[in-house]
């Protein structure tokens, strides 16, 4: 199948499309498999699933601009509503297909109260270690950006331009093929 194909499909089918990109021997595709299929049947008749092997498939992995798999693309009505890459839990794949069904993306979750003190706690080693010997410069630009990710969904500035940067490198992906 072709990646024209693939959207020509996508557009004229009735219902939205969730394109799960997978391979046999890739382990994290074996395991969400179960539930991928359960949240099928579970939205069947409101959402389709379709399974593409990017094994066989590797104009349409290139066309979607996949760089690992699992990948997961929900599509409403032709369009791209949001995609989810490597292995996600229950929660994370009902949001993929709530998005695909609603048409609109998933709400971003904030990350778990211990996952943040665990973030800082690394960065806050990490800028230690860095300033112990001797400065590093390396060691700090890490220190400090393991510590951003503990509070950069809190962070106001960061909320405004992370939809631009994220404008600016899809455009710069698709501007490449």
């Amino acid at each position: 199948m072709t990646c024209q194909a693939l959207a020509d499909k996508l557009s004229s089918h009735p219902c939205p499309v969730i394109v799960d990109l997978w391979a046999p021997w890739c382990a994290p595709c074996r395991w969400m498999a179960p539930t991928i299929e359960r949240l099928e049947a579970e939205y069947a008749g409101r959402v389709a699933v379709w399974k593409v092997n990017a094994d066989e498939q590797p104009e349409v992995v290139r066309g979607l601009g996949v760089i690992g798999i699992p990948t997961l693309i929900a599509f409403n009505a032709g369009e791209e509503i949001t995609r989810k890459v490597g292995a996600g839990g229950e929660a994370d794949l009902r949001a993929i297909f709530k998005a695909a069904l609603l048409g609109v993306k998933p709400a971003r979750r904030s990350i778990a109260p211990a996952d943040r003190v665990l973030r800082l706690a690394a960065g806050a080693v990490v800028l230690l270690l860095a300033l112990a010997t001797g400065p590093s410069i390396l060691l700090l630009a890490v220190g400090g950006v393991i510590l951003f990710t503990a509070v950069a969904d809190r962070c106001p500035i960061w909320q405004a331009i992370r939809p631009r940067l994220a404008a600016l490198f899809s455009r710069g992906s698709a501007g490449a093929d």
